[in-house]
């Protein structure tokens, strides 16, 4: 497993433990995890990353109705929502540089 594996999951599931256990200053290390994990983004798989970012942001409250179990998959996913938008973040400004490279 290499470091951008353990990277990667590192973020995820300190994001979806800090969704539900509240940590101090736990927003701003989801988002340098995400930071982290989006260096390891290669170029070509970019879009595709972008486009689940966006997907997640909008439905990741839409399973709150499940009865049970609902709420705490959207937690979950609320709290990994935020890991990816701190990457999508970073991933846009890795594609800007990228173009304005010689």
């Amino acid at each position: 497993m290499g470091v951008d594996k353990i990277v990667k999951l590192v973020g995820l599931l300190f994001a979806i433990v800090a969704a539900f256990v509240d940590i101090p200053q736990g927003a701003g290390i989801v988002a340098l995890l995400g930071i982290a994990g989006a260096w390891f983004i290669a170029a070509e798989d970019r879009n595709r990353f972008l486009v689940a970012a966006i997907a997640l942001n909008f439905a990741h409250s839409s399973l709150n109705d499940l009865w049970g179990v609902g709420g705490f998959i959207s937690t979950a996913l609320a709290g990994v929502n935020g890991l990816f938008l701190a990457a999508a973040a970073t991933v846009i400004v890795l594609g800007v540089v990228d173009k304005l490279k010689p």
